[in-house]
């Protein structure tokens, strides 16, 4: 049997007919929906682009919105750092998409920047409190030394913000440590960008003393480069009393 009679015997089976005439039906309402339906429902009453209001005030976007004939909603609010409270920091659709008039527009607007509570440092190290502060967002600043009867040495006595103030995070706390109940007229070397090695040379031939070593991970700094030191350069210190330092050391690899 050739090839072309067997085609046409496999052509005339009733299910065969069947099949091939609804493939093509639905092959041709794929191209009348394609290519005529869709068009014209997406462009039936006209289209218009939407416009951007990210960075505008809520009230000023929602007017815009409402007279370009949009429907806007408020979706979300959230802290933003980035815009100031009431200003719409996203949309959606986004902004130039080409859209139907009525096209509900949901916004996200800020809540402001988020405020975090100061946490109580009095009674803590130093070495403590820089940790403390660190995982609350806040950063540890100068560290005025002072002489006390009550606190131990390298203990905090004061600081310059409220326990529980509401504060911006990246804020500078600045407190006041005990230099015990004496304190002589020594000033602190700067050690903080020195290698390890050298900071200990600079504290000895100062008559100090290298104190805690905290190393933290740092990949813009060379390893056992010094980060930061307590008590603080130029700070007023007995002799032979000791440094703390915090030290760089290399990221571990991720495995």
């Amino acid at each position: 049997m050739s090839e072309q009679n067997f085609f046409q015997q496999f052509l005339s089976f009733p299910f065969v007919r069947f099949v091939l005439k609804a493939f093509v039906a639905l092959f041709l309402i794929f191209l009348f929906f394609n290519y005529f339906f869709m068009p014209w429902y997406v462009n039936h009453g006209g289209t218009v682009q939407v416009p951007n209001v990210v960075a505008m005030r809520e009230a000023d976007a929602t007017r815009l919105l409402d007279s370009l004939g949009f429907s806007p909603r408020i979706s979300e609010t959230r802290p933003d750092k980035r815009y100031p409270e009431g200003y719409v920091v996203l949309q959606n659709p986004v902004a130039d998409q080409i859209v139907k008039p009525g096209r509900r527009i949901y916004l996200t607007v800020s809540g402001g920047e988020q405020l975090v509570a100061v946490p109580i440092l009095r009674g803590h190290s130093v070495r403590d409190a820089k940790f403390m502060l660190e995982r609350f967002g806040l950063k540890l600043g100068n560290a005025l030394v002072q002489v006390s009867q009550e606190f131990p040495e390298g203990t905090i006595i004061a600081q310059d913000s409220l326990l529980g103030q509401q504060v911006r995070r990246g804020t500078v706390i600045n407190v006041i440590v005990s230099a015990g109940p004496s304190l002589d007229s020594l000033s602190v070397p700067n050690v903080i960008g020195k290698s390890l090695s050298d900071a200990q040379r600079i504290l000895s031939g100062k008559n100090l003393k290298v104190g805690n070593i905290t190393y933290q991970e740092n990949s813009e700094y060379l390893p056992n480069t010094v980060l930061d030191q307590f008590p603080k350069p130029n700070a007023v210190l007995s002799a032979g009393k000791a440094v703390d330092l915090f030290v760089a050391q290399a990221p571990e690899k991720k495995k």
